[in-house]
């Protein structure tokens, strides 16, 4: 009898472990099916049949609507409402968008969403009304720092380093008005201290920020460090470590990363015309057609036209002692009159009037005489206020020692390898 009831109990109790793992295995399958939900843009995907693709050249807005089953007198009546918030005719090749379109036989698209850049959005809900917005992407900004040595140019050491190529405008742009870069030597040698822009943590999205530099240049160390001047109108500029201002009144170049092709020279002999003495009094910066030309300094233009050998020109005047004249334009950017800022484009480079090979001629006057730009002793812009010494000293003290204490050894390795006959 106690042999029956125990097997009765035996048989009980696996069925009873069998339907509990049963149900242990039901439950383990029912979370591995479970859909993941998957959100961007605001909208959970999910809920939609979502094509992604690219603008191709010569495709419209309309093109795009028509083929995910929107029909034309519905795809006029989206872009008269959208139109006041983004002109989609300014949908540009090659950029990314996302339709989100109905989950069923139709395929209808509900949701036109447009990636102008990696971080902004444009979206287009047409599901009822329709309503557009813009949105940006979370972004993450992370601090980093980088060090590089020059062989023979600053964009090439900052490619060797496998470094952002934005970095090297960045850099021109600091030590614009202290440093040649059309001459640098080799074993100059950098350190920064930078921010990058991230998207999903991992994407990289751009420079931010330059906080600090170290350029040595010709055995010289120059720092610079980024210092907000103004909070409430964000106006910012970099100073050296005694609060100097590195900028100058003048730009050494109106073209970035170009090259000096002719120099000023009064006794210029051209064999073209019997080695005859015929004075240059420009200089000439070598580059493609199409380079944006930069007014050097501040000022107002007073001559914007076509004439004989110089072409299209652009001239600026500064102050009552300087003006600045550049030459050869394809294309002029502004017109007599304007008011135009240092850094801002004036034109492009070309080839007309008298010229052999794309370049811009820049010439420099001073009282009304012009000069070599080059030889001349230019101001300084305005030092920092006063009262604003004591907290940059502040600010920059743990920023100097941060970047003082960047490893170099590489870099001083090679610098005595490339010194070594």
């Amino acid at each position: 009898m106690k042999k029956i009831i125990i097997i009765f109990l035996g048989i009980i109790l696996f069925y009873s472990c069998q339907k509990n793992n049963k149900e242990i295995v039901d439950t383990e399958i029912i979370e591995e099916i479970k859909p993941k939900i998957i959100e961007e843009f605001g909208y959970v995907l999910n809920d939609y049949k979502v094509v992604k693709d690219t603008i191709r050249s010569g495709e419209s807005f309309g093109e795009i609507l028509d083929r995910h089953h929107i029909d034309y007198p519905t795809i006029y009546k989206i872009a008269a409402a959208a139109k006041d918030t983004f002109d989609i005719r300014k949908l540009r090749a090659g950029k990314p968008y996302t339709i989100l379109a109905k989950n069923d036989t139709t395929e209808q698209a509900q949701v036109f969403i447009y990636q102008p850049n990696q971080v902004e959005y444009l979206i287009v809900d047409f599901t009822d009304s329709v309503q557009t917005k813009f949105g940006r992407k979370e972004v993450k900004v992370v601090e980093k720092t980088a060090t590089g040595i020059i062989e023979s140019s600053l964009s090439e050491a900052i490619e060797g380093q496998n470094l952002n190529y934005i970095l090297a405008h960045e850099m021109s742009d600091i030590y614009a008005w202290t440093i040649d870069f059309f001459h640098l030597q080799k074993g100059d040698n950098f350190k920064l201290i930078y921010e990058e822009k991230f998207i999903n943590d991992s994407i990289p999205v751009g420079i931010g920020n330059i906080k600090a530099a170290y350029f040595v240049h010709k055995g010289n160390p120059i720092y610079a460090f980024n210092f907000i001047t103004d909070s409430t109108k964000n106006i910012n500029d970099y100073y050296d470590e005694n609060a100097k201002t590195l900028r100058r009144q003048f730009l050494k170049s109106p073209i970035k990363f170009s090259r000096i092709s002719s120099r000023y020279n009064l006794k210029r002999r051209i064999k073209y015309y019997g080695n005859k003495v015929r004075a240059h009094r420009g200089t000439d910066f070598a580059a493609n057609v199409g380079t944006p030309i930069m007014s050097t300094a501040n000022g107002t233009v007073i001559e914007s036209r076509y004439k004989g050998g110089n072409g299209n020109y652009v001239k600026v005047k500064h102050n009552s002692t300087y003006s600045t004249q550049y030459l050869h334009m394809k294309k002029r950017a502004v017109k007599k009159g304007d008011y135009v800022k240092q850094g801002d484009v004036i034109g492009y480079v070309g080839m007309t009037g008298n010229t052999a090979g794309p370049h811009v001629c820049y010439r420099f006057w001073k009282n009304g005489q012009q000069v070599d730009p080059f030889r001349q002793k230019l101001p300084s812009a305005a030092p920092i206020k006063e009262h604003l010494k004591e907290p940059y000293f502040a600010f920059i003290t743990p920023l100097k020692k941060q970047i003082d204490n960047i490893p170099t050894s590489f870099m001083q390795e090679a610098i005595v390898q490339n010194q070594t006959p």
